[in-house]
């Protein structure tokens, strides 16, 4: 059997990306390039990798295999194009995912706090949906991932082997209000006392804005896709917004932070299942620290 590295690279940025358009994106190939190099990479292994559905591709049983060994592939291909340039070693790399919001403030303090503790150490990040840092977690792209779970709580994806999930912090899910606003003077706030409210909705599907599962027809006032607009649409009196207590300490002044008592959401750290020495040990041990905070 005979694969090419080229096949393989391509073959994990469609299980991160979730569709072969958008592989195609990120490598700067055409559609067909990508699907070339999945069909050659199929009839190497003599084994279908992806299942095309309407809404992208999954990886097959026999993709999930390949798509294992190519991770280390992969790495091991790149860890010769360091040492032949003359880089130094990546051990001292850990790649962290996380969600929007935890960009506000978790993030920022964690990374500080290692300049300060572990000053060798170097993270990348990047900001992704749920999906996508769950992906990159599966093609080996990133080594943690920093996620916001919802009850019941159930696992990010049903693939095997599951995902290692650290707790970080439980908290009730927030309303950002205007400190003039007659909730800005309660310690909490139920569900109830959010109905016939004016909202600063989010632009983007699936962030948050209007309160998740509101029992009314929600009064839209503004539509903003950042957290900045959106916290200083609600310092303007313009409305309130749905925010997650992680962004307690980044709101601007004149906005008030409530959570809404019985809504838990819980801040997790995830990672595939293998041990946790070194560099990624520090990272996670700094951002339980910043959770705690």
């Amino acid at each position: 059997m005979e694969v090419s590295i080229t096949g393989l690279r391509v073959l994990r940025e469609v299980a991160e990306r979730g569709t072969l358009t958008a592989a195609a994106d990120a490598l700067g190939y055409t559609q067909s390039a990508v699907s070339r190099q999945i069909a050659a990479l199929e009839q190497a292994t003599g084994a279908t990798l992806l299942e095309r559905r309407r809404d992208g591709v999954r990886l097959t049983a026999a993709g999930h295999v390949v798509l294992r060994r190519a991770v280390t592939v992969l790495g091991e291909v790149d860890g010769i194009d360091r040492e032949l340039a003359g880089l130094p070693d990546e051990g001292g790399t850990v790649r962290l995912g996380w969600f929007a919001s935890a960009g506000g403030v978790l993030v920022p303090r964690a990374l500080a706090a290692l300049r300060r503790t572990h000053p060798a150490i170097t993270v990348t990040t990047r900001e992704g949906s749920t999906p996508t840092l769950v992906r990159a977690l599966r093609a080996g792209t990133l080594d943690l991932a920093l996620l916001a779970a919802v009850p019941p709580f159930r696992p990010f994806d049903t693939e095997s082997p599951p995902l290692r999930v650290l707790t970080l912090a439980e908290r009730d899910l927030c309303i950002a209000v205007p400190a003039g606003h007659p909730l800005a003077a309660a310690r909490s706030v139920s569900v109830a006392d959010l109905r016939g409210q004016r909202w600063i909705a989010s632009s983007t599907a699936g962030e948050m804005g209007v309160w998740p599962g509101l029992d009314e027809r929600p009064a839209v006032a503004h539509t903003a896709r950042d957290w900045l607009a959106k916290l200083n649409l609600v310092a303007a009196g313009a409305g309130i917004t749905t925010v997650p207590a992680v962004l307690a300490a980044a709101v601007p002044a004149g906005v008030s932070v409530k959570p809404v008592a019985g809504e838990p959401r819980r801040l997790v750290l995830a990672r595939l299942p293998q041990p946790l020495v070194g560099a990624a040990a520090h990272v996670v041990d700094a951002l339980r620290t910043a959770a705690a905070e």
